[in-house]
């Protein structure tokens, strides 16, 4: 089979990051509309994620964040958005590249994405794109967005878990 030197796996990943972006943009911009709510999952140990040191002791690896009642200052950046949430009582701003995100789901119509998401191991340029290693291939590790931000780190790996658990039945 011939080599994908287009990368149309990439390209369909930026699409799709693209439709969360759009999504928090028009957020930022008029609030929530109607029932629409958001989960979202990501990497954090991704490069640029800034959760603050509490909340990184607490979440080593990933969290899950929802946004529906309680977040101020939504601000959407072209690689990441920047949010403040509350966490017992304590309100904490996060800074979350798009290329962090792991998983999206707006239950409120049973929309949800699943992300690939880069390896932290995998150089990263000053934009936030991958750089090449001199085979020119680029690292990346296919992650599944999980359910919940767990304190423990699972013991056999990454797991997947699909969005289906999030809907409503």
């Amino acid at each position: 089979m011939p080599e994908d030197l287009m990368r149309y796996d990439q390209l369909a990943q930026n699409a799709l990051r693209g439709v969360v972006r759009e999504a928090l943009r028009r957020v930022e911009k008029s609030g929530l509309p109607g029932e629409h709510h958001f989960y979202i999952a990501f990497n954090t140990k991704f490069p640029g994620v800034d959760i603050g040191e509490r909340m990184a002791q607490r979440y080593p690896r990933e969290m899950t964040i929802v946004l529906q009642h309680q977040y101020e200052n939504l601000v959407v950046k072209e690689d990441r958005f920047e949010v403040e949430l509350s966490f017992d009582n304590i309100l904490e701003k996060l800074v979350i590249p798009f290329n962090a995100v792991k998983g999206f789901l707006d239950p409120s119509v049973q929309f949800g994405l699943q992300f690939e998401v880069v390896s932290v191991e995998a150089p990263v340029d000053s934009e936030g794109k991958l750089e090449k290693s001199a085979s020119g291939k680029v690292t990346r590790e296919l992650e599944g967005a999980e359910t919940s931000a767990s304190d423990e780190p699972p013991k056999d790996g990454p797991k997947v878990v699909s969005l289906d658990s999030f809907r409503k039945k």
